[in-house]
């Protein structure tokens, strides 16, 4: 088992702060339109697989003990159990694909944003699942569901992908100089 030095560690707990501040940055919606999954793709091409994924659970940690860091200022584990909460874990389903990329040494730039792109795919596909099971203000089937919590986020989160995929190159060297 990898042991994370403390500079690990504090970089973590920096995407996981993060993440939590691009949640609060929201349009609300059935599903909030939030910077989240900005971060989550930010998290996950500038650190490694393994630091990425902790950073990501930290965040769903520190929100599941109730501290206000999802969309909404929300936080508890109610959150995570309500119907938004597929989209949360998923996003550790996001960072598995990264790892995968990493165990298969597919790790250059391109191919790592094709990973995220698949993780987001099954971050949307858990989330909808989830969705349509816990969802109790109306009867919803899978294409309502879709058509609520995914089609209008495609292009947004393309977009957000397009922009970590921009920013990673500038701070890339930055954070390599760190170590």
């Amino acid at each position: 088992m990898k042991r994370f030095s403390v500079r690990d560690l504090t970089l973590m707990a920096f995407f996981a702060a993060l993440l939590a501040v691009c949640s609060w940055l929201s349009i609300p919606a059935a599903v909030p339109f939030t910077l989240q999954t900005f971060a989550v793709f930010l998290t996950l091409l500038l650190l490694p697989a393994a630091q990425g994924i902790g950073a990501i659970a930290v965040y769903l940690l520190l929100g599941a003990v109730g501290l206000p860091v999802f969309s909404g200022f929300r936080g508890g584990i109610a959150a995570l159990l309500g119907p938004t909460g597929g989209y949360l874990t998923g996003f550790l389903v996001t960072g598995l694909c990264c790892l995968l990329a990493e165990k298969l040494h597919q790790n250059t730039l391109p191919r790592r944003a094709a990973f995220l792109v698949v993780g987001l795919l099954l971050c949307y596909a858990l989330g909808t699942v989830w969705f349509v099971r816990t969802y109790t203000a109306a009867p919803m089937t899978f294409g309502k569901a879709l058509s609520m919590c995914v089609f209008p986020f495609l292009l947004p989160d393309a977009v957000k992908l397009a922009l970590a995929v921009v920013l990673s190159l500038r701070l890339r060297p930055v954070l390599l100089k760190l170590r």
